[in-house]
């Protein structure tokens, strides 16, 4: 059985709707305003939560890191990037204070213990910890040591990375989710994973999500089919925006139906439905849809039947069809239309 936690009011584990984590990351490209605006679509859309990245350029970067993609028109260095997504401590509270009027959870992931420290002080309900950093103890401790959940990805851990930071997570009392993921941007469906999220349930009896970066629908669709408890998705208002996540993310128009889908695989999965039961609310549907023994042409009083001389023909309001070779040798006691089905008063035995 797997083990369930609380993200604020948010039940996550078994028997739960799939908890939907929209990811802004820095589409907002450094622009407070716009970093709202993700807040307000993403909850219209149907988010859960509603996740940023926290980056402290002095904190986590040097002037020696290199683009993963070179595309900033203003940043000479990834150094000068990060610094340029900042918002200041007063400003994280906006947003923070700005999802919850909203109804959604904020999240964000920290990339420093600075970083830990100021979202500690909004006081952000569990910690994302993004597949760069699944093996930095350092923010890992930091982490831990607010005893709050981790939502731990795994985009370029192998199994012996992912058992050890489970392990310590585990000893240390944390609840923790596992997210299955790939680090390419975008990633191919080939390499989506959907197998991994089976042996993460099976080998650690967690709740377990996907973080995709495909930028279409269908692996987190497929996830939450599957059962995923969680499921992270990046976010853009339409895909010729500017920025490196914009080819991995979904437009707020998929995540809306996403949300929907979610809501009715959910109420599907609630609501199990009884055969024999189901059958039965339905006898009024079946005698329309079902079949009875019936003549192929009118026949006179007397007549013996053969099985030449049946067929089945709706509604199933007379003999069954399924008794149609009980009827063979039977005998009509009086004249029978073809336009009706038969009944067994209208036989008698030979």
């Amino acid at each position: 059985m797997t083990t369930s936690f609380h993200i604020e009011h948010k039940t996550i584990g078994n028997g739960q709707p799939c908890f939907l984590i929209a990811e802004v990351a820095q589409a907002h490209d450094g622009s407070l305003g716009f970093a709202h605006s993700f807040i307000d679509a993403a909850a219209d859309a149907g988010a859960d939560a509603i996740k940023f990245q926290t980056h402290l350029a002095h904190a986590e970067s040097t002037k020696q890191e290199g683009f993963r993609v070179k595309f900033s028109y203003e940043d000479n260095t990834r150094y000068d990037y990060w610094k340029r997504m900042e918002f200041s401590p007063e400003q994280w509270h906006g947003l923070y204070q700005h999802a919850h009027e909203k109804g959604l959870i904020f999240l964000s992931s920290a990339f420093s213990v600075e970083a830990v420290e100021l979202l500690e002080t909004l006081g952000v309900p569990a910690w994302k910890i993004g597949s760069g950093e699944t093996n930095n103890p350092l923010l890992l401790n930091a982490m831990l040591d607010t005893g709050k959940p981790i939502l731990l990805s795994t985009g370029m851990s192998p199994w012996s990375e992912i058992e050890d930071s489970v392990q310590r997570i585990q000893q240390k009392g944390n609840p923790i989710a596992l997210f299955q993921c790939t680090s390419k941007y975008p990633t191919a469906l080939t390499e989506v994973g959907l197998n991994v999220l089976e042996e993460f349930r099976q080998r650690f009896l967690v709740p377990i999500g996907l973080s995709d970066h495909t930028g279409t629908p269908y692996p987190a669709t497929a996830a939450i089919a599957l059962g995923a408890h969680l499921v992270e998705v990046h976010v853009t208002f339409h895909r010729t925006l500017f920025g490196p996540d914009v080819p991995v993310s979904l437009t707020f128009e998929q995540f809306r139906q996403l949300a929907d889908t979610r809501d009715a695989f959910h109420t599907m999965q609630k609501h199990p439905v009884d055969k024999n039961r189901m059958a039965q609310d339905l006898t009024e549907m079946r005698s329309l849809f079902n079949k009875s023994v019936a003549l192929k042409q009118d026949l006179p009083q007397g007549t013996s039947l053969t099985e030449s001389m049946l067929t089945t023909k709706k509604p199933g309001i007379g003999i069954p069809a399924t008794q149609l070779r009980d009827c063979i040798g039977k005998v009509l006691n009086h004249d029978v239309s073809a336009d009706r089905v038969l009944q067994w008063e209208d036989l008698t035995n030979a």
